[in-house]
């Protein structure tokens, strides 16, 4: 098979083990491996282009013909307590608004969307529900088995269905298929249900007669129906402590992130899927007199130094096929976007590049990450049928579009694994990057008659990234003893991090805070601005080494260039700039095993 003609010059990787290592043999052998090289076959010529807004007609549609999922039985309902019941929500917009958004032919049977009741399916309620799926599988070819992957702020358990045709559900017994993983999440905020209904209707299609299970015989999956169970019982979008979970991808502050990084870590997903929602009215009908039309709004990863095959895979080979699935479904689909509260900033700019989220987190580390939002924050539980039915068209063409992929997303995901632990010490990496802006006309609904209504807007674009600084890229990282807590999260991430063991010094750049620059430290985040100043590092018996040639070096480098917003310097990770250092040269050091 002939490599990808882009990948010339590409695949000869130079070792860039210039140290003396004591690792056990498996250590060893994950190291030198990144120094292989697998070409890629030819990519496949380009499907249809998907429009930048799927045309959909300007009145109201008639249901979709086909169901994507069967209706199922849900399983008893635990009691008769509803803790987090809410009253019923008004709409923002009248019954000609309304009428744009038709039920589904199909009809979805989970806890929460059952008739005459006012909240959704409850965490007592998900446990039973995964617990009936998986005692359902036994016995068969299929196996369903629930991990509970941590604990929210107030105890409350944050469970995983795996589905797989492995022996078990353990991470090592899934990577002895060799068949790409697909992890789903909903509700990392607490107020954007939808697509928690939606994975628990999708996990039982999982199980044994599903539509769904011959998928498995070539993938496996793993969902999450609830990320952040303490925002869900409240209704808030955040966790107990506050943080908006959705940007602690990098930080980890939260258990609720550390249960989904502890997930992506040792099940390594090929494909990472955010199931959420998004406002329909509050500051569009504040400020454009108008309310969000599509039923669906996507976006793929896009973040710095994300290798473009993976960027070429997800946006061809996960997002155009949903796209394509939501129109044959009747349901319509734009780019995400949101505006700022601010009345008088008009812009509508796409979702955030910052490394902090989960889909970008996940390009990181190489996988092919897609946010899907559905209308409903804001109006409470209304066309909840259409909300839940619009995330799972978009979660089953996901899945099916691994499946049918598996083969080519494996040996894509090798090659940019060994590409890039290949690049340390060499060539130039983006530190910081803004979104490109420009124009989009964009159609929104009539407030009053529903009708199309468009408006062109400022836009800032997350497809496409405008380069602000860059480095040259480090052969690793430098870590001081007393930055455990740094080690500890980075670990949790999946980045290798190793121990000193016998001191040596480094050719090093040390960060020099730029004389007037820097803001005080304390609050939430220290601002800096950075000067990296050659110089030495002596790195002793106990301090830490991050190696560049890694598959998940950019994530790395995410978190220890300190002159960014999200890095953990700014939010206080690491105490110091004297506690971390670019390593330029390769080192001679010795590790702890």
């Amino acid at each position: 098979m002939q490599p990808h003609p882009a990948l010339s010059g590409r695949l000869n990787c130079v070792p860039q083990l210039g140290w003396t290592v004591r690792l056990s043999a498996i250590a060893m052998a994950a190291l030198l491996a990144a120094c292989s090289s697998t070409p890629l076959p030819p990519w496949p010529g380009p499907g249809p282009v998907t429009p930048s807004r799927p045309a959909v007609p300007s009145v109201p549609v008639a249901p979709g013909p086909a169901a994507t999922v069967t209706p199922v039985a849900p399983p008893p309902i635990l009691g008769t307590s509803l803790p987090g019941a809410r009253p019923a929500q008004a709409l923002p917009y009248n019954e000609a608004v309304a009428a744009r958004f038709p039920d589904p032919s199909v009809r979805y049977e989970t806890p929460g969307l059952q008739d005459n009741r006012n909240n959704f399916t409850t965490q007592a309620e998900i446990a039973q529900w995964l617990r009936d799926i998986a005692s359902k599988s036994l016995g068969s070819g299929t196996l369903l088995g629930v991990v509970t992957a941590g604990t929210s702020q107030r105890g409350e358990p944050i469970q995983a269905l795996v589905a797989t045709r492995a022996r078990s559900i353990e991470p090592r017994a899934l990577d002895a298929l060799d068949r790409p993983t697909v992890l789903l999440v909903a509700q990392q905020r607490g107020d954007e249900p939808a697509g928690s209904e939606a994975l628990l209707a999708l996990a039982r299609e999982l199980a044994p007669g599903g539509l769904l299970e011959p998928l498995l015989a070539r993938i496996n999956v793993v969902v999450v129906p609830r990320a952040n169970p303490d925002g869900a019982l409240s209704g808030q979008r955040a966790t107990a402590n506050g943080v908006d979970m959705t940007h602690d991808h990098l930080l980890l502050r939260t258990p609720e992130a550390q249960a989904l990084a502890g997930l992506v870590r040792d099940y390594r997903p090929t494909v990472v899927i955010d199931a959420g929602e998004f406002e329909v009215a509050g500051p569009y009908l504040r400020k454009y007199r108008a309310l969000q039309r599509p039923d669906v709004q996507l976006q793929y990863a896009g973040t710095a130094n994300v290798h473009e095959f993976v960027t070429k895979a997800v946006r061809e080979w996960i997002q155009e096929p949903v796209s394509t699935a939501l129109t044959n479904a009747q349901l319509s689909s734009d780019w995400y976007a949101t505006t700022s509260p601010d009345s008088q900033v008009m812009t509508l700019s796409m979702g955030s590049i910052a490394p902090d989220t989960l889909r970008n987190a996940s390009a990181l580390r190489n996988s092919l990450g897609l946010m899907v939002r559905t209308r409903g924050v804001g109006i409470g539980r209304a066309h909840l049928q259409r909300r839940v039915h619009s995330q799972v068209v978009a979660m089953s063409s996901a899945l099916r579009s691994t499946a049918d992929r598996a083969s080519e997303l494996a040996q894509v995901q090798s090659f940019v694994r060994r590409d890039i632990a290949a690049q340390a010490c060499r060539q130039q990496m983006l530190v910081q990057a803004e979104q490109t802006p420009g124009q989009r006309d964009v159609v929104m609904l009539n407030p009053e008659t529903g009708a199309d209504y468009g408006v062109k807007v400022d836009w800032n674009s997350s497809l496409a990234l405008r380069p602000l600084a860059s480095r040259v890229r480090p052969c690793g990282y430098w870590l001081a003893a007393d930055a455990a807590t740094a080690v500890e999260r980075l670990e949790l991430l999946g980045v290798q991090v190793l121990r000193v063991a016998e001191g040596a010094p480094l050719i090093a750049d040390n960060f020099t805070p730029t004389p007037g620059a820097s803001a005080p430290a304390g609050g939430s985040v220290r601002r800096v601005q950075v000067t990296p100043t050659r110089g030495g590092v002596e790195a002793a018996p106990g301090s830490y080494y991050v190696p560049m040639n890694q598959p998940a070096a950019h994530l790395a480098a995410a978190a220890l260039e300190p002159d960014t917003d999200f890095s953990f310097f700014a939010n206080h990770v690491i105490g110091n700039l004297s506690d971390v250092a670019r390593v330029m040269v390769r080192p001679a050091l010795v590790f702890e095993e």
